[in-house]
């Protein structure tokens, strides 16, 4: 929390889950974060919206459909979109619903200080960082579009809200969007203090996709980068807690913490 005048304020995260999770899930699995930033910051509020999509029992990777009467049958797995490969590069089926949907959470439950995500929730943090960024990002993708026609247009669900930029992004095993239909986001790189985890490991997204992320975001020289020796899930051991907590009071405080490296930890935690 901070003061201002003497009036504290309540720190607000928006957190959004990956592929097949749930708001509720997410919040299962982030469990010693989130004690941790309520020890670091008391009172702190996180929310936790569950995306608009509904998975088929199908669309989850590796299901067993053996097990299952109808692989269409509906799973409690949820998306913020889905990807369609009959186009090159590929193309976010449904994103302006899961974009809607976060913009509803924004309305009704900020304003938010920061967002957190993991995997395609942390590539929606990432665009939701940037649509938030004000009239200059608004100017991004007017210019994106009168370049390309492919190029989608600044979200209607975020042209009404009234809301100013956050003050940070923690992206776990994030990605960008592909191709030019999405270069608005990302062009000019997102301004807000960002920081990256990147599991060295990670098969599901692999470093270099994470990559382009973080030069979509200045690159390495203004972000933070934390690259843990595990796979595709959050990392709960205490120094990257402890790095989580120091980023965001550093960007709360109006400070540069001086974690603008990339930084390698030797012990990994166990995936969720």
């Amino acid at each position: 929390m901070s003061a201002t005048n003497g009036v504290t304020k309540t720190l607000k995260i928006l957190m959004l889950h990956g592929y097949t999770q749930s708001g509720p899930l997410f919040n299962a699995k982030t469990k010693a974060l989130e004690k941790l930033l309520h020890k670091a910051f008391p009172g702190v509020a996180l929310s936790y919206p569950t995306g608009p999509l509904k998975l088929r029992a199908n669309d989850v990777p590796g299901f067993d459909a053996s097990r299952v009467d109808d692989p269409g049958d509906g799973v409690e797995c949820y998306g913020w979109w889905r990807r369609s490969d009959t186009s090159n590069p590929p193309e976010y089926v449904g994103i302006e619903d899961g974009l809607a949907m976060v913009a509803e959470t924004i309305k009704s439950e900020g304003p938010f200080d920061g967002v957190m995500g993991f995997s395609q929730g942390a590539a929606m943090a990432a665009m939701v960082t940037s649509l938030l960024e004000g009239e200059s990002r608004k100017d991004a993708f007017k210019a994106a579009q009168a370049k390309s026609k492919l190029t989608v247009p600044y979200p209607a669900s975020f042209a009404s809200l009234d809301h100013p930029p956050l003050k940070f992004c923690v992206s776990y095993s994030g990605f960008i969007a592909p191709g030019e239909r999405y270069t608005g986001f990302y062009n000019p790189s997102i301004q807000t203090p960002m920081c990256h985890f990147v599991g060295s490991l990670d098969t599901v997204v692999e470093e270099a996709r994470t990559n382009l992320l973080i030069d979509a975001a200045g690159g390495p020289q203004k972000t933070t980068v934390v690259v843990h020796p595990g796979g595709h899930f959050v990392p709960n051991n205490r120094q990257y807690l402890d790095t989580v907590v120091a980023f965001i009071k550093a960007k709360m405080s109006g400070v540069d913490g001086g974690s603008k490296k990339e930084e390698r930890a030797e012990d990994m935690d166990m995936p969720f």
